[in-house]
């Protein structure tokens, strides 16, 4: 099942590179770090992409884990060409927004408000101005490795062992941006106790991927994940799930159902607009009660709430919330993970998973957290992607990041993909 050479994919990009900055909307999507040059897709459908060079390729990437449902669902998708039909943006309420806000309380509780933007980025950086706000404190707690988008003051690398306020990681943005913000090292209950036994009456909120999903899968231990949850409560600080991409994914409500941790505010994205550009931030009531118009806090966006994405989201959990989705999708996904663990046994690899999420690690050690994933060897992924898309399998093109499988994700597609991992990685 391999694939053709892409010279029409290869002269895209280079015609994309004369007007777009490297010639992709979003770094990883060059490619560049595995050492080769993008797909450019024409369609998609179920677990499939079909690129311009009219390669068919399996896709264990699913748009960063949006297409749990499988790429180009007709459900989903012919609820999107009606709303279309109705018109693709009004900037005045429509009953839909509050129609998929009910779906997502359904699944999250604990998000006794809600309220839709356009990106995890927003999500993000909307709900941690909320928490602010809320307790009008500055200092931001976030931790090494986990990604919460691209906003000046989320981009920021740890400094030393325990914590400090540190530098950003990116260009362009000025220290006085990141100056309250503090990373911590991920899976070190230690490290997050002593900060905040020091800090903890300056903490505005703490933010956490709940399973880190940016640095690959990595799995929280259990006494780390209830730690954040009893200190933030000890210091009246608020806590965040990002669960931009585990929410809807590792069970309808996400890995705070699975875990049975309550945080106070919820950040979900990607699953929830059905692969239309939709994300949600919200918590409790009555930290909600400071956005405005209600409160003094301010968040607004033309397109938020649109109706596209409204209404492919709610055909979307309508299919989600079907009773046996998410028990099927684990069985299927545990079978799956039972294989791969006996292929990579003694090759030096290791096999990170949570529910429908993995990543293949080129590491010798176990990987719990940020330094860890480093000592990983790249260019040994980087033959690995390579000899996975010559056999016809598009998988997350980086080390750092995790592969999902869908409920298009067949017997027989899983049986291949096995199969062309056990050649790959030879």
């Amino acid at each position: 099942m391999g694939i053709s050479e892409r010279i029409k994919s290869a002269a895209a990009f280079e015609r994309a590179r004369q007007v777009i900055p490297g010639g992709v909307n979003s770094p990883v999507r060059a490619l560049r770090s595995v050492g080769t040059t993008p797909i450019f897709v024409k369609e998609t459908k179920g677990a499939y992409i079909t690129d311009i060079d009219d390669n068919r390729i399996i896709d264990f990437c699913m748009s960063w884990g949006v297409f749990i449902l499988g790429h180009n669902n007709e459900r989903v998708s012919q609820a999107a060409v009606n709303a279309v039909g109705r018109g693709s943006s009004y900037g005045i309420p429509c009953e839909n927004e509050t129609v998929l806000a009910e779906k997502v309380r359904e699944a999250f509780p604990t998000m006794e408000r809600l309220r839709f933007v356009n990106s995890g980025t927003e999500a993000t950086m909307s709900a941690i101005r909320v928490a602010r706000g809320y307790t009008g404190r500055d200092i931001l707690v976030k931790f090494e490795g986990n990604y919460h988008g691209h906003a000046d003051h989320l981009l920021v690398a740890a400094g030393s062992g325990v914590a400090n306020i540190s530098n950003a990681s990116s260009a362009g943005v000025p220290d006085g941006f990141v100056k309250y913000t503090a990373v911590l090292p991920y899976n070190d209950t230690e490290a997050l106790r002593q900060f905040f036994s020091e800090h903890g009456h300056k903490v505005a909120a703490l933010i956490i991927e709940p399973v880190a999903c940016n640095m690959g899968v990595v799995v929280p231990t259990e006494d780390f994940l209830k730690a954040t949850r009893e200190v933030t409560e000890q210091y009246g600080a608020v806590l965040i799930f990002d669960e931009v991409i585990t929410g809807f994914r590792l069970a309808f409500g996400g890995a705070q159902q699975r875990f049975g941790i309550t945080p106070d505010m919820t950040t979900v994205g990607k699953i929830v607009g059905g692969g239309f550009p939709a994300a949600a931030f919200g918590g409790r009531a009555d930290i909600m009660k400071v956005l405005a118009p209600e409160g003094p806090v301010y968040q607004a966006g033309t397109l938020s709430g649109n109706p596209v994405a409204m209404a492919a989201g709610i055909e979307t959990l309508t299919q989600l919330s079907q009773v046996g989705f998410y028990e099927t999708l684990e069985r299927k996904s545990d079978v799956f993970i039972a294989r791969l663990e006996q292929i990579i046994a003694g090759k030096g690899i290791q096999l990170n998973r949570c529910g429908s999420m993995f990543t293949l690690f080129f590491n010798e050690n176990p990987v719990r957290n940020f330094k860890d994933t480093q000592r990983s060897d790249q260019q040994r992924f980087a033959r690995y992607f390579r000899n996975m898309l010559s056999r016809g399998i598009y998988v997350s093109p980086s080390q750092f990041e995790g592969n999902f499988i869908s409920e298009t994700h067949t017997p027989e597609i899983l049986d291949y993909v096995l199969e062309s991992i056990a050649q790959s990685i030879e």
